[in-house]
């Protein structure tokens, strides 16, 4: 653009007064000043900053000619804050100022609400009711699409690298993202041959990445050929952060590091829900006859087990919303699935986090508050952040909403004044919080299955997995894989093969039940059926076995197993694995988390597995 028009964009813009009767040389001397570096945009941009108070982002700003390109910058960084968050940085700003006027004179959101105990399915893993669930959601599963929220690091955990990149279990070696991605491949071709053609045959999977995620998730996919999906099945959508607020005025904060930048912090995973609407992703899938959308997080080994049958329930209950959830103990660290009533009438089945919950059943006539039934477990089951939408009426909804998900702030208050924060906050949502603006006429329901086969995430390091109560989970990468043997375990047993009971040992402070160490890949035993089917006779595996079996058509005949037995994939072909197997099989060795010369991913479980003889079929 030329000079000229610049300088009359400046001028006749310069003129203009702002909300509230100031006018450009009162609110920003000094950016007026440098009004003539900014495109047309960039001073409606400017004037939207001062309407809403935001003036001391330009307090600092030399005389034009002075850092010109960095000015810029900052409205370019403007300009993505405000395109990126549903109804831009008016919205968020004005929804912040509400917020935290609401946590200053510390306002009860549930204020007027009363919790009971909604009503959904409680399955029984192996038994008639649970296999005729997974049958009927395994056939509904290629009408389905997948969505990984994954826009997490694994710092927390100890671990460097992106966590979809973490082994699930070192028996393998096989990662989370391969693993969900094989779970993926192995619904898709069950579903696609119990159809007969009929319908789509391929399942999209989107995973929502951040800045800090982004290009090594994508690194990942590409150096591993997809993990033998198909490039266009998979569809990466981007969270952006958001801005930092530093006061209760909701006055956004300035990078600390650099004074022309605004500080922007993650936003939570309920980003996924716009960026599915804003993408265009959600109405594609709409359009093309998908019915369901399935939500699941980063590092849960044992989620794929449970999507069947939950997906089963969705279908055949006909719920717009489920989610998966397991039983709770009263006052664990996780949130409850509740119904709650407003004294109007309104009524809404959500996640209440579990900090919440006990002083919400204190004022409502539970003087208890977070108790155990007489089952042993809290009546509110557990949130596990796995939900399964019905496509049509979440489309329908986020067409209304565009995405945005009811908000909260939390910020650390220097004092009891409640007037000043410790350090910048800003707004945050969770991808659960999403039937909190839907019509009492939704269906929302939940499936609740034992731990042991639905829920053993990976999110705490070492050390703070040490200091977790005795007897509740300790969700570390220690943890995580013993579940993932544990699970393959009791389902051989329901399948009818002997076990041996597990052993307990210590591995980095922590007290874990080491199974025999049992892995498949998803395509030889997708559902409990599939399991039942492929064992004959009278199976039995030792508890210092290790059993690994990558061939879909294998079947275990009269198998006694003590050692190790590898049985790998050969095109296909049936493979039948006979007789007694024994040898001085594979062993587990404890590690030191603090030794250095041991890779991360080994050091956060605190073992190491030897490998020195097996069995290797066929």
């Amino acid at each position: 653009m030329a000079n000229s028009t610049v300088g009359s964009t400046a001028d006749s813009l310069s003129k203009l007064h702002i909300d509230g009767g100031n006018d450009w040389a009162a609110a920003a001397p000094n950016l007026l000043k440098n009004l003539s570096l900014l495109s047309p945009e960039q001073v409606e941009l400017a004037k939207m900053l001062l309407e809403m108070g935001q003036s001391h982002l330009f307090e600092h700003w030399p005389e034009p000619g002075v850092d010109d390109d960095e000015k810029r910058e900052l409205f370019n960084q403007v300009a993505r804050l405000n395109s990126s968050y549903p109804g831009g940085l008016v919205s968020y700003i004005k929804t912040a100022r509400e917020l935290l006027a609401d946590s200053k004179a510390g306002k009860n959101p549930y204020d007027g609400f009363t919790p009971s105990v909604p009503s959904g399915e409680i399955l029984t893993f192996g038994d008639d009711t649970f296999v005729q669930y997974e049958d009927a959601g395994v056939k509904e599963a290629r009408k389905a699409a997948f969505v990984l929220v994954a826009g997490g690091l694994g710092e927390r955990l100890g671990y460097n690298g992106i966590k979809v990149a973490l082994p699930s279990e070192t028996t393998t070696g096989t990662c989370f993202l391969q693993h969900y991605i094989e779970s993926i491949l192995a619904l898709q071709e069950t579903s696609c041959r119990l159809a007969q053609g009929d319908g789509p045959t391929e399942i999209p999977f989107a995973i929502m990445t951040s800045d800090d995620t982004h290009s090594h998730t994508m690194k990942l996919l590409e150096s591993n050929a997809y993990f033998g999906m198909k490039p266009t099945q998979v569809k990466l959508v981007k969270q952006e952060k958001v801005a930092c607020l530093d006061d209760n005025d909701a006055r956004l904060a300035v990078d600390p590091h650099n004074k022309y930048r605004i500080q922007t912090k993650p936003h939570g995973h309920g980003d996924v829900h716009s960026l599915l609407y804003s993408s265009g992703v959600l109405k594609e899938w709409h359009d093309a006859g998908r019915r369901w959308v399935l939500f699941f997080q980063d590092t849960n080994g044992l989620l794929f087990k449970a999507i069947p049958s939950a997906l089963g329930v969705s279908a055949t209950k006909g719920y717009h919303v489920n989610s998966l959830a397991v039983p709770r103990k009263a006052k664990e660290a996780i949130g409850g699935i509740t119904k709650l009533t407003h004294q109007d009438g309104r009524t809404m089945v959500i996640n209440v986090e579990y900090n919440q919950l006990d002083p919400l059943l204190r004022a409502s006539g539970y003087p208890d508050g977070d108790v155990n039934s007489e089952t042993g477990y809290s009546p509110f089951p557990g949130n596990i952040n796995q939900l399964i939408f019905e496509i049509g009426p979440y489309l329908e909804e986020l067409t209304k909403t565009r995405g945005a998900i009811k908000e909260f702030v939390n910020p650390k208050y220097k004092d009891s004044t409640k007037t000043a924060f410790k350090s910048s906050t800003r707004l945050e949502c969770m991808m659960q919080d999403y039937p909190k603006t839907l019509p009492p006429s939704a269906r929302v329901g939940f499936t609740v299955m034992d731990a042991w086969v639905a829920y053993a995430p990976v999110k705490n390091n070492p050390e703070d997995a040490a200091k977790v109560p005795k007897g509740n989970p300790y969700h570390s990468a220690t943890s995580g894989e013993m579940t993932i043997y544990k699970a393959n375990s009791l389902t051989l047993r329901k399948a009818g093969v002997k076990v041996d009971d597990p052993v307990l040992q210590v591995f980095n402070g922590q007290e874990v039940e080491v199974w025999p160490r049992i892995v498949w890949k998803p395509k030889w035993g997708l559902t409990f059926s599939d399991v039942r089917s492929k064992v004959r006779g009278n199976c039995s595996v030792t508890q210092r076995s290790t059993m690994v079996i990558k061939a879909p058509n294998c079947h275990l005949v009269d198998l006694s197993l003590d050692g190790a037995l590898i049985v790998d994939d050969v095109d296909g072909t049936e493979v039948e694995v006979v007789g007694p197997v024994q040898n001085k099989g594979w062993t587990i060795e404890s590690v030191d988390y603090t030794n250095t010369s041991v890779p991360e991913e080994v050091r956060i479980r605190g073992f190491k597995i030897n490998k020195i003889e097996q069995l290797l079929k066929p």
